[in-house]
């Protein structure tokens, strides 16, 4: 039984995915494939990744794969209410024949509901989980740990959730297998770099309708979505300021071309601040107090940690919407500071999200990663185990082949001479 806001939405939504799934070869490929081959039949699938039109369709091809899917969202704020209800729904509406799946999202959940959505579709008793940030994970492994006998694995689509469970596998705590799809060649370099690189930018210039041109940006983190994130602003005009931790990643955005330094010194000099390290506290109130008049704060890490956006909230002398999706936090200091989408993932909370090319390519890999647990069913240590690169490879080259691309083989000749020490 489905949680959603207004079914009436439905017709919406279907729009949305139709569009998606128009722009999806890969997953299109899978849906026929699972269509047959039903690799997922007599298994259910609980899946939490942000609810909008690429995830949707995402649970359609594991549905079409034989899978009892039961979904919510990983974000309060980048649930599309008409997406839920398109899903829900199934689009026989439009002439197809998806029977609806359960959805248990809507947009705007309070801490509660939204912990009430992952409950439900985990209280299902899935055999495969498939995370974003690591929230399923948390509740399996605290407050539903009578579910764990049903868990054969599951999957984890981002960094947030990587960091989380290579600490649980330190600690020995997981339970059981997790794929870490966001560690595939085919997921980081692809959507960390250029999705997220142009999905924040969607996401600040929807919502600001600001020019970023001549403006200090400053980025905190130089991981793969950092560099996407850097790369962008220096093509919107920016003077590109990266602020890290990671010796080896500063050298690497100095020679990149940007400014690095401390936020410290960064909090004096940026007009745009965007985090993306998957840490809490980069900017806090020893920032704020420094930080130029009416500067802009927004994050790009998946929990809205990041940004200290509670402690605005508790000391700012006056709170203030400017419009949809920006709070404008004055200081007892007389400056204003302006807050984009409460803190949370700026390129969900404020926009669609990923272009849906790239989010083809990370949901390939997130099916043909569902898939590999289901055919090796009780085969699989317990622990973190990163993506086969045969399935990588496959990705790869189906992609290249969408886009109209070849590329060369090696001989018999090739590969001796490489798998061989001598000259």
């Amino acid at each position: 039984m489905s949680d959603i806001r207004d079914s009436s939405l439905a017709p919406s939504g279907e729009k949305k995915i139709a569009w998606a799934c128009r722009n999806m070869p890969l997953l299109n490929n899978l849906v026929k494939e699972f269509s047959v081959t039903k690799p997922f039949k007599g298994l259910k699938v609980t899946l939490s990744v942000h609810m909008e039109a690429k995830t949707a369709y995402l649970c359609r091809v594991l549905q079409a794969g034989g899978a009892e899917m039961h979904v919510t969202g990983c974000n309060p704020l980048s649930t599309q209410d008409d997406v839920a209800a398109a899903l829900a729904a199934g689009n026989s509406h439009t002439g197809g024949s998806d029977a609806g799946i359960d959805v248990y999202a809507y947009h705007a959940a309070t801490p509660e509901e939204y912990e009430r959505h992952l409950t439900a579709a985990l209280e299902t008793g899935p055999n495969i989980i498939i995370d974003d940030g690591g929230d399923l994970v948390n509740l399996l492994h605290t407050k539903l740990t009578h579910l764990l006998p049903n868990i054969l694995g599951g999957c984890e689509e981002t960094t947030t959730g990587v960091m989380r469970l290579n600490s649980m596998a330190r600690e020995g705590s997981l339970k059981f297998p997790m794929i870490t799809v966001n560690n595939a060649r085919c997921k980081y370099l692809f959507d960390n770099r250029y999705g997220t690189g142009q999905s924040v930018w969607d996401g600040i210039n929807r919502t600001t309708n600001l020019i970023v041109a001549g403006k200090n940006v400053v980025i905190a983190g130089y991981g793969w979505c950092g560099k996407g994130i850097s790369m962008r602003a220096r093509g919107f005009g920016a003077r590109v300021i990266v602020t890290e931790i990671d010796p080896v990643k500063a050298l690497e955005a100095m020679m990149d071309g940007f400014d690095v330094m401390p936020m410290a010194q960064a909090a004096k000099l940026g007009d745009l601040f965007i985090t993306a390290t998957g840490c809490r506290d980069i900017i806090t109130k020893e920032h704020f107090d420094v930080i130029k008049d009416r500067a802009v704060l927004c994050n790009a890490g998946h929990f809205n940690v990041e940004v200290d956006v509670q402690y605005l909230d508790s000391h700012a002398a006056r709170r203030t919407e400017q419009k949809p999706n920006i709070m404008g936090y004055t200081l007892e200091n007389g400056k204003t500071l302006f807050v984009l989408a409460e803190g949370r993932l700026v390129n969900l909370a404020s926009g669609d999200g990923h272009p849906v090319e790239i989010m083809d390519m990370s949901f390939a890999i997130q099916a043909l990663s569902a898939k590999y647990l289901a055919d090796n069913r009780g085969k699989l240590a317990v622990g973190v185990i990163p993506v086969p690169e045969e399935i990588d490879t496959a990705v790869a080259l189906k992609k290249l082949s969408a886009c109209g691309l070849s590329i060369d083989a090696l001989s018999p000749e090739q590969k001796k001479y490489l798998a061989s020490w001598g000259v």
